[in-house]
């Protein structure tokens, strides 16, 4: 473990966080912890804290946290696309192998509706993506 802290705390909320200045060197030996912003990543919005007034070095390391932040959420939405792929297969394999008759009543409705509209979807996507692709290479 360090025994250096960082500068900023981050507590991550539904969009976005608290931004907290960390100061380790208070007389008690006690870390305080002073809110200085919200962060909204939606907007891309940084709000002081109160009446408080943001350093170019404060507005530099939460800018900097939002980046990496996005980079993370964009890596993690995609690993669990993937893991919906496979669920997918491990629910094929189930629904073949291990379903009752009562469990395949209970989901089959629910699971087909679902998988039409996600094919729905990627279909009107890629045939989108193969019109861009061909007007691209026309032009």
């Amino acid at each position: 473990m360090t025994t250096t802290l960082p500068d900023y705390y981050f507590r991550i909320r539904e969009n976005g966080a608290q931004v907290f200045r960390i100061d380790a060197e208070s007389r008690n030996r006690r870390i305080e912890m002073d809110q200085i912003a919200v962060v909204n990543m939606r907007k891309r919005d940084i709000k002081p804290h109160g009446d408080r007034v943001l350093s170019a070095e404060d507005r530099s390391a939460i800018e900097a946290w939002m980046q990496d932040r996005s980079a993370l959420l964009a890596t993690r939405e995609v690993d669990d696309i993937l893991r919906t792929v496979d669920h997918l297969n491990l629910t094929a394999q189930w629904a073949q192998s291990r379903a009752s008759e009562a469990q395949l009543d209970q989901v089959t409705d629910a699971l087909l509706l679902a998988m039409h509209d996600l094919r729905n979807v990627l279909v009107r996507k890629k045939a989108d993506r193969l019109n861009q692709d061909s007007q691209d290479t026309s032009a």
